[in-house]
């Protein structure tokens, strides 16, 4: 593992690691774009030997007057990249950093044992590299980079793009994941409030609902048309799910069939083991295939034995959280 040393500066460092909060960075890039900030430190973490707390590709950003989002590993090393940072955006040179068991930097290790590197580089053009990545998002696609780890320059890749070349890091920021809600109850509030903050993308189907969304909680969308006239109109892409919670069984099977022609990753629907039998049951009338079937999360969520609706959001959006489409970025080492 190659690296560029050099001491790390003191830095204000904050009591609490806020900072790690956030693993979606490109809010928080866009913030500080908006707010004046034209160019940032990127510390992309590209090779991990043994264990490590953070997984290929976590990220962390880095302002010039100190501001700081996202986490590259369990806080072993945050400080040091920081200082390391704000060498970067003064000299502009990219810097390659060897941490844990085997490197050279002594003071610096891992509590898990194992070794990382990571790539500090400065975003000459941060409104370029947040419009590229909010077009890709904005298309629900998944946006690919790759990296030169020698020079810290970016460029935009197909998904099918053949694997990077030596001494080239491919970044992979998937599309956002989706979470469709039909329902109106507590539960569907409470689902909906939890995997807003767990970084999801929420929409919600209410039938002849309230015209205003509900209050809390941010949505990709809200659509009180009938069922039968709003369903039609959502598009369950890969990084989809879509979970039915009217307590109504003609509705859910409408909801269910719905999901289960398209490539949606998680499909799930609220009621009773004796109702998720019925359901099932009427599926198989319809012709769906067992092996569809086993797509629906059905009595929807973990066994936790929840009994309020927090509860019940929280054991459904574990679920979500679980099948939901992970980054898979690709490191070109010599």
């Amino acid at each position: 593992m190659n690296s560029v040393l050099s001491t790390p500066t003191t830095v204000d460092w904050p009591a609490w690691p806020t900072y790690g909060l956030e693993d979606d960075l490109l809010p928080r890039l866009e913030a500080w774009q908006r707010s004046g900030v034209t160019t940032a430190a990127l510390a992309t973490l590209v090779q991990i030997v043994g264990s490590s707390p953070r997984p290929l590709g976590s990220e962390m950003a880095v302002t010039a007057d100190g501001r700081i989002a996202g986490y590259v590993s369990g806080g072993c090393v945050e400080g040091a990249v920081a200082a390391e940072a704000g060498e970067v955006i003064s000299s502009g040179r990219p810097k390659l950093l060897d941490y844990g068991a085997g490197s050279p930097v002594l003071d610096v290790q891992l509590t898990c044992g194992g070794r990382i590197a990571i790539l500090v580089r400065r975003l000459d053009d941060l409104g370029r590299h947040v419009a590229h990545r909010r077009a890709e998002r904005r298309a629900r696609r998944d946006c690919w980079l790759d990296i030169d780890l020698e020079h810290g320059s970016e460029h935009a890749v197909a998904a099918e793009a053949p694997g990077p070349r030596t001494g080239v890091f491919r970044q992979h920021y998937p599309a956002m994941a989706r979470l469709v809600l039909v329902g109106g109850d507590p539960i569907t509030l409470a689902v909906a409030q939890l995997a807003e903050q767990l970084g999801l993308e929420v929409g919600l189907l209410r039938p002849y609902g309230p015209s205003a969304p509900p209050p809390g909680v941010r949505l990709a969308f809200y659509d009180t048309r009938a069922l039968a006239t709003a369903l039609p109109a959502v598009v369950c892409d890969q990084a989809t799910a879509i979970y039915s919670l009217t307590h109504d069984i003609d509705d859910d099977e409408s909801v269910l069939l719905h999901g289960l022609a398209s490539p949606a990753f998680r499909l799930g629907v609220l009621g009773s083991r004796r109702k998720a039998d019925e359901r099932r049951a009427r599926l198989i009338a319809r012709g769906v295939p067992e092996s569809e079937i086993a797509r629906i999360d059905m009595p929807a969520g973990i066994d936790m034995a929840a009994t309020n609706p927090r509860e019940i959001a929280l054991s459904i959006v574990a679920r979500v959280v679980a099948a939901r489409p992970r980054a898979c970025p690709i490191a070109a080492f010599a």
